[in-house]
C-alpha cells in the first residue's frame, strides 16, 4: 500500500489543492487542509505530514485522529488507503457527498472546486490490495450456508462491504471481539489471512 502514493505525488497535490480552492477564507483561523497518512506509507509522505501540520495514524486511532485534523483545518487530505479515510469519516457522521476521491494520475486529481469545497475530507486514491478482494456477494453466501453468522471485517475493506458486515474494526478491535464472543459463535473474519489463521488457532 505504502507504494500507492509518492513524496512528488503528495506535492503536486497539495499545489493543486491551494489552487482549486483559491483565496477561499476558513472559519477559527484554523488551516484550509490537513494531511493524514495511514502508517503504512513512506517515510517521506509521513515527514510531509508533519511539516504541514499533520500527522499520522493507524486504524485503531484513525477515529481519534480525524477528529484531531477537524479541530485544527477545514478539510483533511487522507492518504494512502481511501477505504479506511472513507469508513472512518462515515462512521464519524461525514455524508459521502462530503468526500472526494483524489485521483494522482488526473489533472488536478479529477476533483472539480465546486466538490472540493463541499467535502470535509479528501482521500487518496490507493487501496489495500489483500482487503479490495472482500466483496458484499461473499458475506452474502457466507450468511445463506450458515444462518447466524456474525460478519466482522477490517476497515481498509471498500464501504460497501464495511455496510454489509455486521461489525468493523482494527486487527486488535477484531481479535479481541471474536475472543469476547461467546462460546459456539461463528465468525468470518474479512482481513488478512495470517489473522484469520491466529483466531483460528487462538479461540477453536
Amino acid at each position: 500500500m505504502a507504494d500507492m502514493a509518492d513524496i512528488e505525488q503528495l506535492e503536486a497535490c497539495w499545489a493543486d489543492l491551494a489552487a482549486l480552492r483559491g483565496d477561499a477564507p476558513v472559519p477559527g483561523g484554523r488551516a484550509p487542509f490537513i494531511p493524514v497518512t495511514y502508517i503504512n506509507s513512506s517515510a517521506a509522505i509521513k515527514a510531509f505530514c508533519g511539516e504541514h501540520g499533520g500527522v499520522v495514524c493507524t486504524s485503531s486511532n484513525a477515529a481519534a485522529t480525524l477528529r484531531w485534523a477537524w479541530e485544527r483545518g477545514e478539510q483533511v487530505v487522507f492518504l494512502p488507503d481511501q477505504h479506511l479515510g472513507r469508513n472512518t469519516a462515515y462512521r464519524l457522521g461525514v455524508p459521502l457527498d462530503e468526500m472526494v476521491v483524489w485521483d494522482p494520475e488526473e489533472p488536478n486529481g479529477g476533483v472539480n472546486a465546486v466538490d472540493l469545497r463541499r467535502a470535509r475530507i479528501v482521500l487518496w486514491k490507493g487501496h489495500c490490495s489483500v482487503h479490495t478482494r472482500f466483496t458484499v456477494r461473499q458475506i452474502e453466501a457466507l450468511r445463506a450456508q450458515y444462518p447466524g453468522i456474525k460478519v466482522i471485517v477490517h476497515p481498509e475493506t471498500p464501504w460497501d462491504v464495511v455496510q454489509a458486515a455486521d461489525d468493523a474494526g482494527s486487527t486488535e478491535y477484531i481479535i479481541r471481539t471474536v475472543k469476547a464472543s461467546p462460546a459456539g459463535s461463528i465468525w468470518a473474519v474479512g482481513t488478512e489471512i495470517h489473522l484469520v489463521g491466529r483466531l483460528a488457532r487462538e479461540v477453536a
